[in-house]
């Protein structure tokens, strides 16, 4: 008896030790990042050291995306909250700003940028990640606030902060050789909606217009802008223009239908990544994805 006794004793004490040597994923600081972009790299940087919470699913449209009940509550419980800013996250804006109020600290990218205005004061671009400098901006933000809610294990975040950096170094330098190959009087995009300013800024790249005008997906074009862009596709010789993995091509189709020649449309993914397992679903990937469709769109 005594000896059952024992056993039993040595078996609690054995599976309390290995209770108190497992760590939940709940006990670790808590990071909600709005974008699927930018939960990509703050998931790189933290490792798992952190829980990151990325809000949108691949090919969620950040300006039209909405939270549930759960993702409120989360973010207002959160350690830390990543956003884009800029106007970007218009359905969940509000709720940011609430959880701000509650004292969860907020680092929004925006404020840490070389931010780049629309044309005739149609305020801040937010599409910033289409030049991988601006990101590295934004690393150079997010990567000691990660280390600090690491607690010990802060050197391990910094160092995957490191080599993040060189990665995002890497292309930019690969996108500038691939896009810098393009002749100059054939670098010119057309998309559906305003995306590309930052890397046209970057990587010297004429923007020619957008089907949707401004900033945001949810506005519509007039049937001048339309003509207006047409006629700039005609005058300009475009072969291809490009329409977003995150919104319908119909508008494209029509721009490439009414142009007086053979106009091709490509998909990129642009404001949000693509589901796990296919090609642009990690921020790098979709990046190097892009850079290769813009160039052979356009390439002569």
């Amino acid at each position: 008896m005594r000896r059952a006794a024992a056993i039993l004793l040595a078996f609690l004490v054995a599976a309390g030790g290995l209770a108190g040597c497992a760590t939940p994923a709940d006990d670790r600081p808590s990071v909600y990042v709005t974008t699927n972009i930018l939960g990509d790299v703050v998931s790189e940087i933290a490792g798992e050291q952190l829980e990151v919470v990325t809000l949108m699913t691949p090919g969620a449209d950040p300006h039209s995306f909405e939270l549930s009940a759960q993702q409120v509550a989360g973010l207002r419980d959160a350690d830390l909250i990543v956003a884009n800013g800029l106007g970007l996250e218009e359905g969940l804006a509000q709720h940011v700003e609430a959880a701000a109020r509650d004292g969860v600290p907020v680092v929004e990218a925006g404020d840490h940028l070389d931010v780049l205005e629309y044309a005739e004061g149609a305020g801040p671009d937010p599409h910033f990640w289409t030049d991988p400098g601006q990101m590295l901006l934004v690393v150079d933000a997010i990567a000691p606030l990660l280390g600090e809610l690491a607690g010990d294990a802060e050197a391990d975040v910094l160092t995957a902060a490191d080599d993040y950096r060189a990665s995002l170094l890497a292309l930019d330098e690969e996108m500038a050789g691939s896009l810098g190959a393009i002749p100059a009087e054939h670098r010119a995009l057309v998309t559906n909606h305003h995306v590309f300013g930052y890397l046209a800024r970057r990587f010297d790249v004429t923007l020619l217009g957008a089907a949707i005008p401004g900033g945001t997906t949810l506005a519509a074009p007039s049937p001048a802008d339309l003509h207006e862009l047409v006629t700039a596709i005609d005058t300009a010789g475009v072969r291809t223009i490009f329409a977003e993995s995150s919104q319908p091509d119909r508008l494209v189709q029509v721009l490439a239908d009414e142009a007086d020649r053979d106009v091709a449309v490509v998909e990129l993914i642009t404001e949000s990544l693509a589901p796990t397992g296919e090609p642009g679903d990690t921020y790098l990937d979709m990046m190097r994805v892009n850079t290769e469709r813009i160039v052979q769109g356009l390439s002569p």
